[in-house]
């Protein structure tokens, strides 16, 4: 069974920082292309961050580039979203999501079939 736990979120002002972190289990993680997903309130889900499997590659939406890396740890089988300079627009419960049907991933958040249960992201001073 594929599980993603997503943690470290958190209040943080704006211009600060926070890492999240995905946890997953029950697939073979280092196969699968990871995805970073956000829900502001009032708002749809919004893709805002890819790696893909064949070499790691890491791809943003325009929203987050230049301000979030994501990462993969394949010995922990856990991706990271580092995310610096944050914004009071940044708030939103931040999900990480999954599909073996997707080898390169994909920004639009209806193709994805495995979410983990999401961490609040409160940008705020």
């Amino acid at each position: 069974e594929v599980q993603l736990v997503e943690s470290g979120g958190g209040l943080v002002q704006p211009g600060g920082s926070l890492r999240l972190s995905c946890a997953a289990s029950g697939f073979t993680f280092r196969t699968y292309a990871m995805s970073w997903v956000r829900q502001a309130p009032g708002s749809e889900r919004e893709g805002i961050s890819l790696i893909i499997t064949s070499d790691d590659s890491t791809y943003y939406a325009d929203s987050v580039k230049g301000r979030f890396t994501t990462s993969r740890d394949k010995t922990r089988n856990t991706v990271y979203l580092q995310m610096n300079n944050l914004k009071p627009e940044d708030t939103a419960v931040y999900y990480c999501a999954t599909d073996p049907r997707l080898r390169y991933g994909s920004f639009d958040p209806r193709d994805y079939n495995y979410w983990g249960r999401g961490t609040q992201v409160t940008v705020s001073s």
